[in-house]
């Protein structure tokens, strides 16, 4: 019952900031006075049945999505396909969201973050800007900081679930809980992206608002850090927050997935490449002392061995290191930069390295190298794989991986092209051949390369040269990511999120619909009504109404059903709309109360072992200081009163 009584709350407080205003524009006398605005907005007279439907779908909508139980864009899909049934929508206005500016900017992003992830540029960033803190404010603060600068030039989502992983291998080197970071992880993220118009798809897909309304000619255009004039002191006040006053209330518990229960234990071994960007580093410096659910044992150096191997060891080229640990933690081991396969055997494969993957492969009775050792079974030669790792029973195997002979049941992690797990799936040779998730080798000669594009595209959107916008500024740097072999074209199009891209089309059309029905305009002069004609007093309605329909709803769907309401609102009581624009898009993205109403809380959940009540105990007093900030700091950089 502790998850049904706070989701029936924010509903029915959605609800009231929809409903309600609506109905009190035709109760009570506040019909009268939207019918006596009819001269100065003609819209608003008055809400016929198309107008009503409208409302009454998508409060229906509101519900369902409160309860959870339905996927979201079957639901909103299901609302708009209705509504053009009805006859509320034309076929053209539904699918308009489909060009929406916005959300095809969002969609280009997408391959954008794919190839910094194929390159490991993200995870490199991140694991430098963690590092090794010794204190817990400083390591809160090295994890708030980074994301939250990384956040206002990416999409949150992807950045936040590559983070997720990193962070709690992270925690548990240094005892700490994950519930105390991962949470304080979305927020960062969510707060960064109010940085900039590209910091979260809510601000992308107001802008695109902005533009598909003809407001660029009337009111200018956004510009690309123009929101950090708030977004700024908003994440400094949630950073402080965060800092000494949410995590202290955030419990201590374990997460509801434990990495801890692979019991596999391999044994791996790994050069360091000469000249690489370990050679000359410690082992403490190179981030392989106190690895999670892995160590080194040994170190070979010119054919002698080094056992116990001290922290404070500098590494050399060539270099073989021996390390034992579990499946997740090898693979995080083989995406470090500078270590490299022995003998350098991966390069020796047939096929480009985008194009192999990670396979587990159980050796069975009948494999014709039993009793062989990997070299003298020419393993690479007969299979077109490379052992990287080789797990026996739970027990240490000790020696080379060349030198070790293999048995019934031993399991071996390979990297082999594509292809090697449809072509011994059903072979007599091995019990078990199974892909490895998440394990594609990466490209980490183009990680240096991938970041520059991403700056180039910041810069090119920031000071928008030959008439440049953000749009062009995102595809070039996706077309560069996939020409320069970033990523490639099958990754960028797997890389896409195409149900977030659909929901934001379909939100669009939502929000369409109550523009052309009426529904819009007598909303927004309700507002007024119950408010007073002060521009104040409507910016704080209109900003808590969006921030109420956000925690219920996606982020993008409660500022696209604010947007044609706020525009109307604004236009009756003579104020700029300017602000309001910028209002909605800090209200729909500082979404903290809920883990349903951003996807990066819910991300974080299970990781961080959540319940849905510590989320109102810590996000609930940062939802309403952020709403006060926010309304108190805009009519100081941006005049509410329109200029005539």
């Amino acid at each position: 019952m502790h998850l049904i009584s706070p989701r029936i709350a924010m509903v029915g407080m959605a609800l009231l900031a929809l409903v309600l205003c609506a109905f009190q524009a035709f109760a009570g006398g506040g019909g009268e006075q939207v019918l006596a605005a009819a001269s100065a907005a003609p819209q608003a007279a008055s809400m016929t049945w198309k107008g009503w439907t409208a409302v009454g779908l998508i409060v229906m909508l509101l519900v369902l999505l409160a309860s959870n139980r339905f996927p979201v864009d079957v639901l909103v899909i299901g609302t708009v396909a209705l509504m053009v049934f009805l006859g509320l929508l034309a076929p053209k206005e539904a699918l308009a969201g489909m060009s929406n500016e916005g959300m095809i900017t969002v969609a280009v992003l997408y391959v954008v973050v794919c190839g910094l992830q194929e390159t490991g540029a993200i995870e490199w960033l991140g694991t430098k800007l963690l590092g090794k803190p010794k204190g817990g404010i400083l390591a809160k603060l090295r994890l708030l900081l980074p994301v939250s600068v990384m956040s206002g030039f990416m999409n949150n989502t992807p950045l936040v679930a590559m983070y997720i992983p990193m962070l709690s291998d992270w925690c548990r080197r240094h005892r700490i809980s994950p519930s105390k970071m991962m949470l304080p992880l979305s927020y960062a993220a969510i707060m960064g992206g109010t940085l900039t118009l590209i910091g979260t798809s809510t601000n992308l897909v107001i802008t695109g608002k902005w533009i598909d309304s003809g407001l660029v000619e009337t009111h200018g255009r956004l510009h690309f850090f123009e929101i950090a004039m708030i977004g700024l002191p908003c994440l400094i006040f949630g950073t402080l927050y965060m800092l000494f006053i949410g995590t202290r209330i955030l419990p201590e518990r374990l997460p509801v997935l434990d990495a801890d229960t692979d019991a596999r234990s391999y044994t791996v071994e790994f050069e360091v490449e000469q000249g690489g960007p370990l050679a000359g580093k410690t082992i403490e410096q190179a981030g392989l002392r106190g690895l999670a659910n892995l160590f080194l044992s040994e170190i070979e150096r010119e054919g002698q061995l080094l056992p116990a191997v001290s922290p404070k060891e500098v590494l050399r080229g060539q270099d073989r290191l021996f390390f034992v640990g579990q499946l997740e933690s090898i693979v995080d081991l083989q995406k470090i930069r500078g270590l490299c396969s022995v003998d350098n055997q991966s390069r020796k494969l047939g096929s480009p390295r985008p194009q192999r993957t990670l396979v587990e492969a159980v050796v069975s009775n009948t494999c014709p190298l039993l009793g062989r050792t990997v070299r003298e079974g020419r393993f690479r030669n007969v299979y077109d794989a490379v052992v990287i790792a080789v797990a026996r029973n739970g027990e240490r195997v000790k020696g080379k991986i060349g030198d070790i002979e293999l048995r019934v049941g031993d399991t071996l992690l390979l990297e082999a092209p594509m292809s090697f797990i449809e072509q011994h799936r059903n072979s007599r040779d091995f019990f078990l051949v199974s892909k490895v998730e998440n394990a594609r080798p990466l490209r980490h000669e183009k990680a240096g390369l991938a970041l520059a594009i991403m700056l180039g595209m910041i810069l090119i959107a920031t000071l928008e040269p030959f008439g440049f916008k953000m749009l062009h500024a995102a595809v070039l740097a996706a077309g560069c990511m996939v020409v320069l072999r970033c990523c490639t074209a099958s990754q960028a199009r797997r890389a896409v999120d195409w149900q977030v891209a659909t929901i934001i089309a379909a939100s669009l059309a939502l929000g369409k619909s109550l523009e052309v029905t009426g529904a819009a305009a007598a909303i927004g002069g309700s507002l007024v009504d119950l408010v007073g004609s002060h521009p104040w007093l409507v910016l704080l309605t209109v900003y808590l109404c969006t921030m109420l329909l956000t925690e219920v709803v996606t982020n993008n769907g409660a500022a696209v059903l604010m947007f044609s309401i706020a525009f109307e609102a604004a236009a009756k009581v003579g104020a700029d709309f300017r602000p309001f624009a910028f209002a909605i898009m800090m209200a729909a993205s500082a979404s903290f109360s809920t883990p349903i109403g951003y996807q990066t809380n819910l991300m974080v959940m299970g990781p961080g072992g959540y319940r849905f009540g510590d989320y109102f105990r810590v996000g609930i007093p940062l939802n309403l200081s952020m709403w006060l900030i926010t309304c108190l700091l805009i009519p100081f950089i941006w005049p509410l009163q329109a200029t005539r």
